[in-house]
């Protein structure tokens, strides 16, 4: 991990929104490890602190602060934000309604922004963001997806209150570095895996009727284990000339949706799936849109076409800006990352 040419000192304080969570307890480590020990960690009072305690625990001499709130509250923001140097926002709501979504995590994030603005010490404001708010709608199959590509313009007809909010987030991210001269980056994951997580992500199949649905096939899927994601994350935050910039974290030696799957069964729990090629799955969703909009709602639009593309139509990836500008590299390769993921998943089934 980089050990130079870092645009703060060891000893200046930073703050981490979302620490106890699946990411941010490695982001956390990562930061430990580099010598930071003036750290913040916001947290909500009821917080499982499990994850973030074992982080904690890897380092000698911490100078760690966990300050429990609210990011809904001005007045926990702008404590929180006090004098800091480096924010990594990773908080986000994961509520499945859109005003929900919007509230925790499009409000929260324009309180700590507002917090931001009033000290004025901030020297990096790092937007965890994700890939979700891509889309592929108008890219062919098997077509590169990077950074430059077309974000979501119709969230709502995804029916995922997550994509709408994540996308506000970061335009309100973008117009308020703008109008307040806030250095910003953003950086998107792909679908992180890794010991904690037992979900298997979405793109290589669902189970809404009490049976998996196979729909990744032959596609590559955009995977991160989470301690290369976490390490993305935290270089992000420190490395000098990069501000204004958006940066994928996808790993090496992605593997295919099938190639996956029958790990999964192999060596960490088996299960029962049914395989339906995309061209069947985007019949049945066209279809359900269709008479969820005749019914007047009679059905939610769960299933639609513009969710089955970005999902299951499948693309290329590349990390290619995040090695070239950030230095980063994935630590640990996808043949290590996956043994230590089965592992976890034989061991907690």
């Amino acid at each position: 991990m980089l050990k130079d040419k870092l645009i703060i000192g060891l000893d200046d304080p930073i703050l981490i929104t979302g620490s106890n969570g699946f990411i941010g307890s490695k982001v956390v480590e990562g930061l430990l490890r580099l010598g930071f020990s003036k750290l913040r960690c916001f947290v909500r009072p009821s917080s499982d602190l499990t994850r973030l305690r074992a982080s904690l625990a890897t380092a000698r001499n911490l100078r760690v602060e966990l300050m429990y709130g609210n990011l809904m509250s001005r007045e926990d923001c702008a404590k929180a934000a006090r004098d800091v140097t480096v924010i990594f926002h990773l908080a986000a709501g994961m509520e499945n309604t859109f005003p929900g979504s919007y509230m925790n995590s499009v409000v929260t994030t324009r309180n700590l922004l507002d917090a931001v603005v009033q000290y004025g010490t901030l020297k990096r404001f790092v937007n965890v963001s994700s890939f979700a708010i891509y889309s592929n709608w108008n890219m062919g199959r098997g077509e590169l997806l990077d950074e430059t590509c077309e974000l979501e313009s119709r969230p709502v007809e995804r029916a995922e209150a997550y994509t709408f909010a994540k996308l506000k987030q970061d335009q309100l991210v973008i117009e308020y570095a703008q109008k307040n001269q806030i250095h910003y980056v953003i950086v998107r994951p792909g679908a992180v895996y890794g010991p904690g997580s037992h979900q298997i992500t979405s793109r290589i199949g669902i189970d809404p009727f009490g049976v998996f649905l196979h729909l990744g096939g032959s596609n590559r899927i955009p995977l991160t284990y989470v301690d290369n994601c976490a390490e993305a994350i935290v270089l992000a935050g420190l490395k000098p000339g990069i501000d204004s910039e958006v940066f994928n974290v996808v790993d090496d030696d992605l593997p295919t949706s099938g190639q996956f799957l029958k790990m999964y069964k192999t060596h960490g729990k088996s299960f029962k799936s049914i395989y339906l090629p995309y061209w069947l799955f985007y019949c049945f969703c066209w279809v359900w849109e269709k008479y969820s909009v005749w019914s007047k709602g009679q059905l939610p639009p769960v299933f639609n076409p513009r969710r089955c593309a970005v999902y299951w139509k499948g693309n290329q990836y590349t990390n290619q800006k995040l090695k070239d500008r950030v230095g980063w590299k994935p630590v640990i390769t996808f043949s290590e990352a996956s043994k230590r993921y089965f592992e976890y998943i034989r061991k907690t089934s």
